[in-house]
């Protein structure tokens, strides 16, 4: 059984003015391939990318890494289509599938791992694990195969969140005081907060700066 991830950047950014978030710069890296590049550094051995709107410029920092771009048609429908066409690409083979955001800029390896070690040590009926961290539900999320087959059995507005919501007994929140779960970008503030708490500049590639 494998380990596959899907990463999530599909969105229109319309929060953060119309912007691709995940395009935004950490030491001169793009988000979206310090995402992937984490991610295949945990050693998972399927990737699949889903692309939306922006998807010819997000797609771009991603040239040279071994992931699978999928396209989703109509990336207005929302989070949950493009869960559930990440989902649907992932290898049939696959025991864990790791779903994770493009724009959590502090999300590490040793995070990842840290992730992969407690579902692999998880209890036998749990099948989506995910950190919790301050009252706060984070991400990326862990899928069992088990899981990711009964979410595409759904409706198509069945994503991961629903599937939470309907499976409680089978759901692991995972403690954890790991503020690299939680920490997001969502809004032009975020990006402002990001840098006065962590002391890192995040910057705009030339093409997306006012």
């Amino acid at each position: 059984m494998t380990t596959a991830a899907v990463l999530l950047a599909a969105g229109s950014g319309s929060r953060m003015g119309h912007k691709p978030k995940s395009l935004l710069e950490l030491n001169g890296e793009p988000l979206i391939r310090r995402s992937a590049r984490q991610l295949l550094d945990a050693g998972v051995t399927q990737l699949v990318v889903v692309l939306g709107h922006y998807a010819a410029d997000i797609e771009a920092p991603l040239n040279g890494l071994p992931v699978h771009k999928i396209y989703n048609p109509d990336p207005d429908m929302g989070l949950v289509s493009s869960q559930r066409l990440g989902l649907q690409a992932v290898n049939a083979d696959t025991g864990t599938v790791v779903m994770s955001l493009a724009d959590q800029p502090l999300v590490t390896t040793d995070d990842i791992h840290t992730l992969l070690q407690a579902f692999a040590q998880r209890a036998t009926d749990t099948d989506m694990l995910f950190p919790w961290v301050n009252g706060q539900p984070g991400n990326p999320v862990l899928l069992s195969a088990r899981a990711r087959a009964d979410i595409l059995a759904g409706d198509s507005d069945y994503g991961c969140k629903e599937w939470r919501q309907s499976h409680a007994a089978q759901t692991h929140k995972l403690p954890s005081d790991n503020l690299h779960f939680i920490t997001d970008l969502d809004r032009p503030e975020d990006v402002a907060g990001f840098e006065k708490t962590h002391g890192m500049k995040l910057q705009w590639p030339p093409a997306w700066t006012d």
